[in-house]
């Protein structure tokens, strides 16, 4: 992977910009019929009003945001699912790379970063949720160890695909 592609830690500064880099990713996405989807990508830019809830890390190319991961550790971002986070779980939202940054594994490094930092904090299981139409992004997921959970349904939004993650005790770097 290349050098120059650097993980972590948004800083308040860097709000706007992660926020639109992250929207990009899914705004492929949209449909003229898809209920709630102009307010998820308001959600999505929004990084402040989430960043001192959970934890945002930003993945840098050459410098530049290409998107960003927001990781809940204590507790959940509204809107969202509505029971409450297990003691040792983290979920993992909104992981978006923006289209101009794709294909240089930003994203997988985002995604190990937030596995990473799950464990240091002593979560052993992350979850998350994902569309149906994001294969590359299910593609990743389960790459890297999480299984399929099921489908939920969001009330007026779109049906969602669960995953799990069983954190391994030890890092592995090598993902």
């Amino acid at each position: 992977m290349p050098d120059d592609i650097e993980i972590r830690p948004i800083r308040a500064s860097e709000y706007a910009a992660a926020g639109a880099a992250t929207a990009r990713a899914y705004r492929e996405f949209w449909r003229p019929d898809s209920p709630g989807w102009d307010a998820y990508i308001a959600r999505i830019a929004d990084v402040g009003s989430r960043a001192d809830r959970a934890t945002v890390l930003i993945a840098l190319d050459a410098g530049i945001i290409a998107g960003s991961a927001t990781l809940e550790l204590g507790a959940r971002v509204s809107p969202g699912p509505a029971e409450p986070l297990a003691p040792d779980e983290a979920h993992l939202r909104m992981v978006g790379i923006s289209p101009e940054h794709r294909g240089k594994g930003i994203g997988r490094r985002l995604v190990v970063a937030c596995i990473d930092l799950a464990r240091e904090r002593g979560r052993r299981t992350m979850t998350l949720d994902t569309g149906a139409v994001m294969i590359v992004a299910q593609q990743l997921y389960t790459s890297l160890g999480f299984v399929p959970t099921g489908l939920q349904q969001r009330p007026g939004g779109p049906e969602l695909l669960g995953y799990r993650l069983d954190i391994p005790a030890e890092s592995r770097t090598t993902r």
